[in-house]
């Protein structure tokens, strides 16, 4: 691209997105830069970026050693990576029943399917609490994974997803003689990759940084989530080392942004694709 080339136009569009960029990413800067710094500079009256005294191997120190963190990167791995499974191998199945298949409850089944989808985590919060403390699964996995094992945004993102390929796709793999089953894992699956990957980002980055579904259900430090050792954390800092804080965050954050980064393509692809690639 030239410089006689750069249209004022496409100037406007170039200076806004480069400032919506920086706009989202300042807290992450502002992170970055605070976990480099001592105590004394955090709260100074000046504000820099760039630490005078480099303090990121005491605050990473201090980060590992005040909470057990692999125990926090573990169990954040384990519970999302259990709950994109059984989310996974649940909605397939019902959303391309609903897209591909006739029967009459298909109608009434998206109408459930677009009720869930209003239904916030907060207002079942307290009978599923009161059901996992009488089937003493408590400080569990189960605690955590189960009351998201039914992702009706999947299968709401799927069915749109499937209602895209083509019906003589599907037709073509019956008179073949293949099951259902063997559709879904043969035909459909393969070809929903980018909506796969699209809901794994989704469903990855809402999990990991739940706090609050945590917090109601794990008193045991070794089944916590990474932003509830992050509020331990604090706790055990009385609230004030901001630098030990931010260097914390940082680490638990860190895995997101890299799976993102790597993800990235796909997750585009799901989103906006409509149909099968030629």
């Amino acid at each position: 691209m030239t410089v006689n080339s750069l249209s004022p136009g496409r100037i406007l569009r170039f200076t806004l997105l480069s400032l919506g960029a920086l706009i989202f990413l300042a807290p992450y800067i502002f992170m970055i830069s605070t976990a480099g710094k001592a105590q004394s500079e955090i709260f100074s009256s000046s504000l820099s970026l760039i630490p005078q005294q480099w303090s990121y191997v005491e605050n990473f120190t201090k980060a590992l050693s005040r909470v057990s963190m692999p125990i926090l990167l573990l169990n954040g791995v384990i519970v999302c990576a259990m709950i994109f499974i059984v989310q996974v191998v649940v909605a397939i199945p019902c959303a391309y029943a609903m897209a591909k298949l006739k029967f009459r409850a298909a109608r009434l089944m998206m109408v459930l399917v677009m009720l869930g989808l209003l239904v916030p985590i907060h207002a079942t919060a307290l009978p599923l609490y009161v059901a996992f403390d009488r089937l003493a699964v408590l400080n569990s996995y189960t605690a955590l994974v189960a009351p998201f094992s039914i992702s009706v945004f999947a299968i709401f993102l799927f069915l749109q997803f499937f209602r895209a390929i083509p019906d003589d796709l599907i037709h073509a793999a019956r008179l073949d003689g293949m099951s259902e089953i063997d559709i879904v894992a043969r035909v459909v699956v393969p070809n929903a990759w980018p909506a796969i990957t699209a809901f794994a980002i989704f469903s990855v980055v809402a999990h990991w940084n739940d706090l609050f579904w945590p917090l109601v259900v794990v008193t045991n430090q070794n089944y916590a989530t990474p932003p509830l050792g992050l509020l331990y954390f604090r706790a055990a800092e009385a609230g004030d080392d901001y630098g030990a804080l931010m260097a914390a965050t940082l680490i638990i954050t860190l895995p997101l942004v890299a799976a993102f980064l790597v993800a990235q393509k796909r997750f585009v692809e799901g989103i906006t694709m409509t149909g099968l690639k030629g």
